[in-house]
């Protein structure tokens, strides 16, 4: 069965078919290269569901992120889609560290997120921008006040503890 075939089969519940697809990744069964040419050209719901799976992939092993990964989700952090956002910033928190050169349209894309409509949609920039921050580099000079002034405004206390987390990481 391809890709295709799994997301179409109605029998098979959403859930699983992530699932799927993530295992399809670290088997390397299903090169992630592969996946980002077929989500692409998708309409919003699957490639919602093809960055879920390289989400829960990343999550398990960030190393199978290329930079063909890092530009394909920054770029989907731009998508109207809100889900797509959110699971664009999850899968940047958890490759950062793997690129910690190449971050500035992430942060960028990221920063314009915190201000989304949508809670998840900033819990995710929360979380993604937390990670960044973590790492220490010369991002922070300017990313360090702008979560500063960020945690401020967020009315949300469990998006404030994210950045408020990172923020004392930072100190130990």
């Amino acid at each position: 069965m391809g890709i295709e075939e799994l997301l179409k089969d109605k029998a098979i519940k959403s859930k699983e078919k992530t699932e799927i697809i993530s295992k399809w990744i670290i088997e390397k069964s299903l090169p992630i290269d592969e996946l980002i040419a077929f989500a692409e050209k998708q309409k919003d719901p699957v490639k919602g569901t093809c960055i879920e799976a390289i989400e829960y992939a990343t999550k398990l092993h960030p190393e199978i992120a290329d930079e063909n990964v890092l530009n394909f989700v920054t770029e989907a952090l731009t998508s109207k889609a809100a889900r797509i956002k959110w699971e664009s910033a999850k899968v940047i928190g958890n490759i950062a560290h793997l690129f910690n050169t190449r971050l500035k349209a992430p942060i960028a894309n990221l920063l314009i997120n915190t201000e989304d409509e949508g809670t998840v949609v900033r819990w995710s920039s929360a979380f993604a921008l937390g990670e960044i921050l973590k790492l220490k580099t010369e991002y922070n000079k300017d990313l360090l006040p702008a979560i500063e002034g960020i945690s401020k405004k967020e009315d949300k206390k469990s998006i404030q503890k994210i950045y408020l987390d990172a923020l004392k990481a930072l100190k130990k």
